[in-house]
């Protein structure tokens, strides 16, 4: 057993507004240069739809994630080394800009410098990467905000691939449409598709926290990568010939902050927390056979920071107190374990996701009062709610609704055991006997979930740089700089790490 410690994220879609603050900010931090002006490391999506990129839940189209074979192994789905070498100077599984969209900016200046005209002046959009003028903008990255654009094409929604043609058609009209938000971001994964596909070997998993991060230096720009990676959130940035991607904030994790979107959060949705997990078992939980299992398989390799025998082979493998102590108080661990009311994000990608969400409710408990759902013990039957069981099961869990079915009956029952207990003064012990939870138990979601404190959702230990790297070795050896390493005379600020020291020149022909 090698116990290795991963700050974890857990996004409540019950409560996402789909306010796309967290995008906002995000952008604003990260990607607001030349170069990314399409990229949105963060970005809330309604469901159903394809998305952005357009379809990149497609596996069969981008072959994005993992395989299994026959031998019980699993390797890229896209290919193995030789076959990835084979095809490095033309990679066919590689999205277009316009599968992203092409970025645009509006002609403000032609607000302040028209002449006099009859009509009011308008600020027409303009290429980001052309900077010609475009007639018609055609997709975006949230296009199909609040269902936006027809049934036909949001209907290619690989979730609903399962779902026979009267059903979609069903699905389809306005009396029993459904939405719903998800905010996507790298899923910092165990067993990340990117690091296996990158032929420059850029592509890291770092060992004190788990963060997934690209070395510029070491980037060549052969972008497999980004086909690679089936949630489609590496991008390729088409000034400097670097992939780039969600780096999960780190500087702000290694302060004990959290990441950008979760502080800007307004409906306080995202839960930041230590996991510890068994690094001899992701190959295991990673192959299992049936696709359904692997949600299960995940579960399996997540240890219990509570157990005396985890806590001492944790500290053997050098896992600082402070870290230990962050995972028994992590809200992640209780929402993923303790709870199971968190759910992987397409756990048939074999990557084993550390980005987790809770389903959202549909508004069930009204129509239950109005007689039009029925009613399983003291809950609504959440078998019958307007959000198809089965369409969360094929994002969530690979297809499999039970556990799916056990989270929104937790929390319906949460619901429902505390408006007895505020509102009726009576406290039903057979609610949560139904769903198998215990009066502590909910009292302590009531506070995670629901009040969801500022210190309650987001339990992050400061990292100890010098458990990662020797920096007695490193003291006297380097001269001024700004925190890029042993300076060679040019003090660049680089925000990965390393003085920038080669950029290839790649220019869009206008």
């Amino acid at each position: 057993m090698k116990i290795r410690a991963q700050i974890g994220m857990v996004l409540n879609l019950d409560k996402c507004i789909g306010c796309h603050t967290c995008s906002v900010t995000c952008k604003n931090v990260w990607t607001s240069r030349p170069g990314v002006e399409y990229a949105w490391f963060n970005n809330v999506e309604t469901k159903p739809g394809i998305g952005y990129p357009k379809e990149w839940e497609n596996q069969g189209k981008w072959q994005g994630g993992w395989v299994r074979k026959p031998d019980g192994s699993i390797e890229p789905r896209q290919g193995g080394k030789w076959s990835l070498l084979m095809r490095i100077f033309s990679n066919p599984n590689l999205p277009q800009i316009d599968d992203y969209y092409e970025p645009f900016t509006f002609d403000y200046e032609h607000l302040q410098s028209a002449p006099t005209m009859k009509a009011p002046p308008t600020a027409r959009p303009r290429s980001l990467i052309t900077g010609k003028r475009m007639e018609k903008i055609e997709w975006g990255p949230n296009w199909e905000e609040i269902l936006g654009g027809e049934f036909a094409k949001r209907s290619k929604d690989a979730n609903l691939d399962s779902f026979d043609a009267v059903q979609k058609e069903m699905v389809g009209q306005f009396e029993n449409t459904f939405m719903m938000y998800l905010p996507r971001l790298c899923e910092h994964c165990l067993n990340p598709a990117c690091v296996a596909s990158c032929p420059s070997g850029s592509i890291y998993k770092r060992e004190e926290d788990g963060i997934v991060l690209i070395d510029q230096d070491k980037c060549r720009g052969w972008r497999m990568c980004v086909s690679g990676c089936p949630y489609k959130k590496i991008y390729y940035n088409w000034q400097s010939g670097k992939a780039e991607k969600c780096i999960f904030c780190y500087p702000r994790i290694e302060a004990g902050q959290p990441t950008v979107c979760s502080e800007t959060c307004v409906g306080r949705i995202r839960y930041l927390g230590v996991v510890l997990y068994d690094a001899d078992r992701i190959q295991e939980a990673a192959s299992v056979p049936d696709e359904k299992d692997l949600y299960e398989a995940q579960l399996g390799i997540f240890l219990d920071p509570h157990d005396p025998e985890v806590i001492a082979q944790a500290r053997r493998d050098g896992i600082p107190e402070a870290w230990l102590e962050g995972a028994r108080n992590s809200p992640v661990y209780k929402m993923a374990m303790e709870w199971k009311v968190a759910l992987p994000l397409h756990p048939e990608y074999r990557t084993l996701p550390m980005v987790w969400y809770v389903p959202p409710l549909s508004p069930i408990t009204a129509a239950a009062n109005a007689g039009h759902v029925g009613a399983k013990g003291a809950i609504p039957d959440v078998t019958q709610m307007r959000i198809p069981v089965q369409y969360l099961a094929n994002l969530l869990t690979a297809g499999a609704t039970e556990p799916v079915i056990r989270a929104l009956e937790r929390m319906l029952a949460m619901r429902t055991y505390q408006r007895g207990k505020h509102v009726d003064n009576f406290a039903d012990p057979a609610v949560l006997a139904q769903v198998g939870l215990s009066a502590a138990q909910v009292e302590e979601m009531y506070q995670v979930m629901a009040i969801a404190n500022y210190e309650d959702r987001f339990v992050i230990p400061t990292t100890h740089r010098e458990y990662a790297e020797n920096t007695f070795d490193m003291k006297g050896g380097c001269g001024f700089s700004f925190g890029n390493g042993c300076s060679d005379g040019s003090s660049e600020t680089s925000l990965f790490g390393a003085a920038k020291r080669r950029t290839i020149p790649i220019h869009a022909k206008v």
